[in-house]
């Protein structure tokens, strides 16, 4: 087991799974994380991670530095480099020249971290400060033309420090350097599998639940999906699952659940026909943030009704992620800035007074398609693109009807077909249409039309944090258009949506 201190890096999670990549165990964790915590976790190595902070500054984030009295490893990466040397008695200072991006790195040892690694490689810099005195034990390991201390090591008692970020792809070699601190330096095994991970994890879920009854609110999603296989194989009967059919959802959806689940699975599994209630409460909004409210409130009304019908629940199981509990917890104290909150992190309703099951809280979302495979799902479902809790609400701009909503529908399982045809669809991140409030003149067979305007959106991205358009080829864009004009009634202009994020969102609303 690997412990990474969160000093506020936008890199935290990659070096996490950068560890798990290679079978070893990890957890995130604030610097405010005790001794006694650190101690109980028994990890085999400690990460600092990088951060935006300078650690000269008032209120600088810092962890309890007696860390380094507990015979473990230590590896420092940017701020976590200079936080190791300020905090066992050498000095940062504010460079005289800035280094960000692409550096020539200059090894003086290729040993250690550095085993099986050529003097000269490249790496990627992003620092305004610079040591300047090592601590009494330290030498300096490596240099840049800009930089005299690159990275330095007291290999007597196994710290490392890096001044440069090995997690990112721009260091080349960056994976390598970290495969030395785990297994030459920390002496890990690779234990960390989904075999492992599922054995342990419904032995534990059987441990706590007992003879209690659990309940899931099962959206069709990667993550609610899994959390449903995994309780179940756990628990069998005592987990009921609640599908609520908002009528927000995609053309087949509700069927395929029932098929998946009930017969194939034989999934304990209540469904609730709710598209009447949430449309009625839809009528005439257009304000996305009040249709997120209203959904979200209708939904829980559903649940709390069903959920009280049934005997002896104590428990609710949700599909809470790893970076939902990291992001959340940051807006509690962590260090890193908040980029969003989550419906799964606290979003428990207080009359139903159940205890909460997350077995996939220490997962990120590429195990729990590992998870999901090893569990059986199929492969469509597996790699199902991230689809909004408010379902095809949030894709209509404007007026949620049942005509709208049915347009949509027609329009969004063509362009998926398209998309799934051309093979682009698990390179792609999400790939969607939104309905517009704008009608447009068009001709078809000769007469005038005025019609709806649909907007097609199809981006890459690996976290969702930052994503760029898709450069999909201009005869997919053609087929897409052509079929959507001429097979949806109402629809006579086809966009295609060429922003980024920053500075737009995935999502239109």
């Amino acid at each position: 087991m690997i412990l990474i201190i969160d000093f506020g890096s936008q890199y935290n999670q990659l070096i996490a799974r950068l560890v798990r990549e290679h079978h070893v165990y990890c957890e995130i964790e604030p610097p405010s994380i005790s001794l006694d915590q650190i101690k109980a976790l028994a990890p085999e190595g400690i990460i600092l991670s990088g951060g935006p902070g300078s650690i000269y500054e008032e209120n600088s984030p810092r962890v309890d530095p007696a860390i380094f009295d507990l015979g473990t490893p230590v590896l420092g990466i940017c701020y976590g480099m200079q936080y190791m040397v300020d905090a066992l008695g050498g000095q940062v200072r504010k460079a005289e020249k800035r280094e960000y991006g692409f550096a020539e790195l200059h090894i003086k040892d290729a040993a250690g971290i550095f085993d099986g690694i050529e003097k000269k490689t490249k790496c990627w810099m992003s620092h305004g400060d610079n040591v300047g005195r090592l601590p009494r034990g330290f030498r300096a390991t490596a240099s840049t033309p800009t930089t005299r201390v690159a990275a330095t090591e007291n290999s007597a008692k196994r710290f490392y420090a890096l001044q440069f970020h090995p997690e990112v792809a721009h260091t080349p070699k960056g994976k390598r350097m970290l495969k030395n601190f785990l297994f030459r330096i920390c002496g890990c095994r690779k234990t960390w599998t989904m075999k492992s991970f599922v054995r342990e994890t419904t032995r534990e879920i059987t441990s706590v639940v007992g003879d209690n009854n659990v309940i899931l609110g099962l959206s069709g999603g990667v993550d609610s999906s899994v959390t449903a296989l995994l309780v179940h194989q756990a628990i069998g009967n005592q987990l009921t699952c609640i599908f609520v059919d908002n009528g927000l959802l995609r053309q087949g959806e509700t069927a395929q659940v029932k098929e998946l689940f009930k017969k194939h699975f034989k999934v304990n599994l209540k469904f609730v026909n709710a598209r009447r209630e949430f449309l009625k409460g839809l009528k005439r909004v257009v304000d996305p943030e009040k249709k997120r409210k209203i959904i979200g409130r209708t939904f829980i009304e559903t649940f709390e009704n069903e959920a009280r019908k049934l005997q002896g629940v104590e428990f609710l199981a949700q599909g809470t992620l790893y970076p939902d509990i990291i992001e959340s917890r940051s807006a509690f104290g962590g260090p890193s800035a908040v980029i969003k909150s989550h419906h799964n992190v606290g979003g428990l309703p207080r009359k139903m007074r159940l205890k909460l099951i997350e077995p996939l809280k220490h997962l990120f979302k590429d195990e729990v398609r590992i998870l999901g495979k090893e569990l059986g799902l199929p492969e469509d479902l597996i790699w199902r693109q991230p689809f909004p809790g408010p379902g095809l609400a949030v894709r209509i701009i404007g007026d949620v009807t049942q005509a709208r909503l049915s347009i949509l529908r027609k329009v969004d399982a063509i362009l998926l077909e398209e998309i799934r045809e051309s093979g682009l669809y698990k390179k792609l991140w999400q790939s969607f249409a939104v309905l517009l409030p704008l009608k447009s003149v068009g001709i078809m067979g000769d007469q005038r039309t005025y019609e709806h305007i649909v907007a097609i959106r199809a981006v890459t991205s690996t976290d969702a944090m930052t994503a760029d358009w898709a450069r999909l080829p201009h005869s997919l864009l053609g087929r897409i258009s052509n079929r959507i004009i001429n097979e949806v009634r109402g629809v006579n202009r086809v966009v295609y949506d060429i922003s980024s994020k920053p500075p737009s969102t995935i999502e239109w609303e």
